[in-house]
């Protein structure tokens, strides 16, 4: 529940990240940017050993009822986020570290989901390779924290965390998630 908590303070949604039933949650975006920017945020947030698979679809959908679960989502997105994180797991095999994966629906308008998920492929491989501390400083700098504050609440110099973020790929990765196309839905 905080990671989403986490995820969602950081984006626009239309529908903030709930859980649904079992271990999944749903969210829905106006545009691709902020799920993909969701997705990063909760593997960020995630404790050091815990990890997910993302399917994010692209078209509409309608919400068909609701439980103590979250809202009941059907259509076109919804199905073609469900091909997506079986699309994932099958991928999985010759890339372990992959967790997210963007599919149209049949009938969206959308982005060149090659490119975005040839993005997602890269971005997932410097994530995974992320300890607990980089998976934190990568989120504090995501949250808009400065390096010192950063460095305050791990207990470590600014220069260590400097350090850290130059190395480890922090900020390929918050450089990437800062020029994510905006506007194109």
């Amino acid at each position: 529940m905080r990671a989403l908590e986490v995820a969602d303070a950081g984006v626009t949604s239309i529908q903030r990240p709930e859980p649904t039933i079992g271990d999944e949650f749903q969210s829905v975006h106006a545009e691709l940017a902020d799920a993909l920017v969701v997705t990063v945020l909760v593997r960020l947030a995630l404790p050091e050993e815990l990890d997910v698979r993302f399917g994010i679809g692209i078209g509409t959908l309608e919400v068909v009822g609701s439980s103590p679960y979250g809202l009941t989502q059907d259509g076109p997105a919804w199905w073609a986020a469900r091909q997506a994180v079986v699309e994932v797991g099958e991928r999985q095999r010759s890339m372990p570290h992959l967790r997210t994966r963007v599919v149209p629906a049949p009938t969206a308008a959308s982005p060149d989901t090659g490119l975005v998920n040839a993005y997602l492929e890269t971005r997932d491989f410097i994530v995974t390779g992320f300890d607990g501390r980089l998976r934190r400083i990568a989120a504090g700098l995501l949250a808009g924290r400065s390096i010192g504050q950063i460095a305050d609440s791990e207990g470590i110099s600014a220069s260590a965390v400097s350090q850290r973020v130059r190395r480890g790929g922090v900020r390929a990765l918050t450089e990437s998630v800062a020029h994510l196309p905006r506007g194109a839905s």
